[in-house]
């Protein structure tokens, strides 16, 4: 294991972190926020220290980079990162418990939105900024971002991939250009020029610029934490349907956009991921509009809702502007439904992906004829091209590690005795980083009446849906830690 590389770059993404809270300290000087001042001012302070003794400690490190290495370098990241990150709540006491305040930045970083807090208008701005914050930074990713600055510069072969593909969401991570570095500043700059565009259109709609900024940030990020108590619900029809549209829009693969910047418009349109994410919001918001037929006053109050729960749940924002745990069980099967599925592979959303369901439900098909013609060669295909067997494999491995994992935290989280149905969407939502369930877990409802127990097992289930998995699940590999040999 590469000990020093790993540790030169936990303590660069730590020097990032520390920088970030920057303007929540500014904010809290101006607001005059005493506690929340000596919060961000101390943690800060702390971030930094221990960024730059990891940066002494592990100067000069220049061994080879394999993929392992990028795997546990993520998976070790965001841990340390989350750690330190929760440190403004919990000093500045707005959140008291330690454990709670992680849950909160977990959720945050994770862009699950899942909360235990029952009162958000009580906290102070600047608490709400870096809230809200941490959405976007974890929304194309922290790692992605450090190597969007520089990664260049590294001189371990292999670097700059292992560490993209490691934390990139989708079962495979391809370059939009030859450079991996380069592929990551596109990546930001379409994230960054379309947050941007999202806080314009609700400046437009009235919307007070902090609220714009906060909620452009967990709109983008695709998290879902909001300002208000009552999420979305108390804005106007054109807030919600622009939030409503961009959800919609960042959970879309971002090489769409690339593609679409080098007028590639065919390419863009035949995109088979594409089709079937635009198809599953379209089928799910006309077959819950027709459910909620006389459930709201006037038809366009129907669609709005139903639209904007459906771009919500699917690209696992979980912004809410109506309690759909009082829709009848047809809608809230779909919701469940949405909540697995998840948005696009390459999008700042989470779930399963779209790309996923694409290559099972192929795969499967595959089996099907090869019992039918066994002498007969069959191969899965998306957008005209083959799919690698090692993709078919990971993704196969993917499913069983997905499906195991939401089975045990499901188990363990049931010691809480909360019902079946409040505990399976508690854990579904967490690994998802979608944010509300059903039931006690609902809308409007929060996580805060969890066990120690249970909420440590939703923290380990929102890091590991973020990060695909496997960079979590090979922390705890007795091989991962060992030398490499040779």
């Amino acid at each position: 294991m590469n000990y020093k590389m790993m540790g030169r770059f936990v303590g660069r993404i730590l020097l990032v972190e520390a920088v970030f809270m920057v303007p929540s300290l500014l904010i809290s000087l101006v607001k005059q926020e005493s506690m929340a001042r000596i919060g961000f001012a101390a943690s800060i302070c702390i971030t930094l220290f221990l960024s730059l003794l990891l940066l002494v400690l592990c100067k000069g490190s220049r061994r080879s980079f394999k993929a392992r290495d990028g795997l546990v370098c993520v998976g070790v990241s965001w841990i340390v990162m989350s750690l330190l990150g929760c440190l403004p709540f919990y000093i500045s006491r707005e959140i008291p418990s330690y454990l709670d305040a992680l849950f909160e930045t977990v959720s945050g970083f994770t862009t699950t939105g899942s909360s235990i807090l029952s009162e958000i208008e009580g906290l102070s701005m600047s608490i709400l900024y870096w809230r809200s914050f941490t959405h976007w930074l974890g929304g194309m990713g922290v790692l992605v971002f450090v190597l969007a600055l520089g990664a260049s510069g590294e001189g371990s072969k292999g670097f700059t991939m292992h560490l993209l593909r490691a934390e990139s969401p989708g079962p495979q991570v391809g370059k939009l250009v030859p450079k991996m570095k380069k592929t990551a500043e596109i990546l930001y700059l379409i994230y960054v020029l379309l947050t941007i565009v999202d806080i314009v259109f609700l400046l437009f709609g009235g919307m007070p610029l902090f609220e714009a900024v906060c909620t452009a940030f967990g709109t983008a990020g695709t998290g879902g934490f909001g300002i208000k108590n009552d999420s979305i619900a108390g804005y106007s029809p054109y807030i919600q349907n622009v939030c409503t549209v961009f959800m919609l829009l960042f959970g879309v693969n971002f090489s769409c956009y690339y593609m679409l910047l080098l007028r590639q418009f065919y390419s863009v349109f035949k995109d088979e991921e594409l089709r079937l994410y635009l198809g599953v919001v379209i089928g799910s918001i006309v077959l819950i509009t027709l459910n909620l037929k006389g459930f709201y006053a006037t038809f366009e109050e129907t669609l709005r809702h139903a639209s904007f729960q459906v771009a919500s749940i699917v690209t696992t924002t979980g912004y809410a502007t109506a309690d759909f745990d009082l829709w009848p069980s047809f809608s809230k099967a779909i919701i469940l439904g949405l909540m697995v599925i998840g948005a696009s592979a390459g999008s700042t959303g989470g779930g399963f992906k779209c790309a996923r369901v694409l290559i099972i439900v192929k795969g499967l098909r595959r089996n099907l004829r090869r019992a039918i013609s066994p002498q007969k060669v069959q191969v899965v295909r998306i957008n005209d091209h083959m799919v690698d067997e090692k993709v078919l494999e990971n993704t196969n491995a993917y499913l069983s590690a997905y499906v195991i994992i939401l089975f045990i935290s499901f188990i363990l989280v049931s010691l809480d005795r909360f019902s079946v149905m409040t505990s399976f969407t508690a854990v579904l939502s967490c690994f998802n980083n979608i944010g509300p369930g059903l039931e006690a877990v609902g809308p409007t409802c929060n996580f805060g009446e969890f066990s120690w127990l249970s909420k440590l097992v939703l923290i380990g289930d929102m890091l590991a849906g973020r990060l695909e998995i496997f960079p979590i699940l090979i922390l705890f590999s007795r091989t991962t830690w060992g030398r490499l040999k040779g």
